[in-house]
């Protein structure tokens, strides 16, 4: 008999939710993937380099002209000089990323604070490797840092700290001031940290990503992991990448080599291509996807969910309590589905222990506008 080293994983609530969206025909707002294509440009590109015959390994690191496109991206970005051959690495995906890093790092008996609601792979990466999370709520309803919270979580078996800014799911932004804080907090103390950072470039408002890439100090002791899935609107490529000092980044290698060695081929080269003609894209995104927020928030307007917008990620979180607080959130988003046609993500999954009066369900707004005003019409009628 099999004693599963994952007893308490099932299948995630992102493919529950698809599958019951694609079972009663409705809208999928759940899974955070858009319902339309990214750059011609771009998918034009992997053609044109599969049949050029750019099929078989890229190096364990990833592409060169990848490597040296996602460097220029952050200088550009956070100015900061990185490396390309011995801080930047290219994964099949930001999941994938993040998991090789915390098998760098924690070891039996570790200690890993994460932020709840925080993404759901993060704690089975630290049980695999006999890690043990302590989970720290953020502080409701802005999502921010519970500074108390955190230094009482802090104990001589804490290794690593997980962030993600912008958050998913609630959509909040880290500052640059709770990051000097939390610097101040750690700076004794031998704790190294994962940023998770998939939505660096979907901030609104004027507002600027305050990246662990940007901090001098933190990113002594950090992995930053990104999208290019989210930042291209490709999800379906699974490619992503870590940036960490030398040191960092040699010890992610040894355990990427053995997961997957390397990342999709001609998706690489697709990339690299892409990013060298088109450095305007990431500049463009926060007017793009919040623009989409906007249409969404302002179409919602004339229902009975209640919201703040959210500052950063394609996710709009929406109270509703005012709708059926018999319900609680699963409960809310499967009847959703079924009765009205619109799926969406109960944010109680999120946590380890989730408040027990959270009447909150996360939309996701990366989609087309006829998607986005087909979803709130059927939203507004409830």
């Amino acid at each position: 008999m099999i004693h599963s080293k994952l007893p308490n994983v099932g299948t995630t609530i992102f493919t529950r939710m698809s599958q019951l969206a694609a079972e009663t025909g409705a809208l999928n707002l759940s899974q955070g993937f858009p319902d339309f294509e990214g750059p011609q440009a771009l998918r034009d590109a992997v053609g044109r380099h599969i049949a050029a015959g750019h099929n078989q390994y890229a190096p364990l690191a990833g592409l060169p002209a990848l490597r040296q496109q996602v460097a220029a991206k952050i200088a550009r970005s956070y100015g900061r000089r990185v490396d390309m051959d011995n801080e930047v690495t290219i994964s099949p995906g930001a999941t994938q990323g993040i998991f090789c890093a915390i098998q760098a790092l924690i070891r039996p008996g570790d200690e890993v604070i994460v932020f709840d609601p925080c993404y759901d792979s993060y704690e089975p990466s630290v049980e695999l490797a006999g890690g043990r999370c302590v989970h720290v709520p953020l502080a409701l309803p802005g999502f921010a840092i519970d500074w108390q919270r955190l230094g009482e979580a802090l104990s001589a078996k804490t290794r690593l700290i997980i962030l993600n800014s912008p958050h998913n799911p609630s959509g909040a932004l880290i500052s640059r001031e709770e990051l000097d804080q939390l610097a101040a907090l750690i700076r004794d103390r031998d704790i190294y940290l994962v940023s998770d950072e998939v939505y660096e470039h979907l901030v609104f408002d004027g507002a600027r990503h305050a990246s662990i890439l940007a901090h001098e100090e933190l990113y002594r002791r950090a992995f930053v992991v990104s999208s290019f899935g989210k930042t291209y609107h490709v999800t379906g490529w699974k490619t992503g990448y870590v940036v960490a000092p030398p040191a960092l980044t040699a010890e992610l290698r040894k355990v990427h080599q053995y997961v997957s060695f390397c990342g999709v081929t001609p998706l690489q080269w697709a990339l690299a291509d892409f990013m060298a003609e088109h450095p305007e894209h990431v500049e463009e995104l926060p007017a793009f996807y919040q623009a989409k927020r906007d249409l969404f928030c302002d179409l919602l307007g004339d229902s009975r969910f209640t919201f703040q917008r959210a500052a950063g990620t394609y996710f709009q979180l929406a109270d509703y309590s005012a709708i059926r607080d018999d319900l609680d959130d699963v409960a809310m988003a499967e009847w959703l589905t079924r009765a009205h046609g619109v799926a969406t993500i109960p944010v109680s999954v999120f946590y380890q222990l989730p408040p027990p009066d959270l009447r909150l369900v996360r939309f996701c707004f990366a989609k087309r506008e006829d998607t986005l005003r087909q979803a709130a019409e059927k939203l507004c009628a409830i």
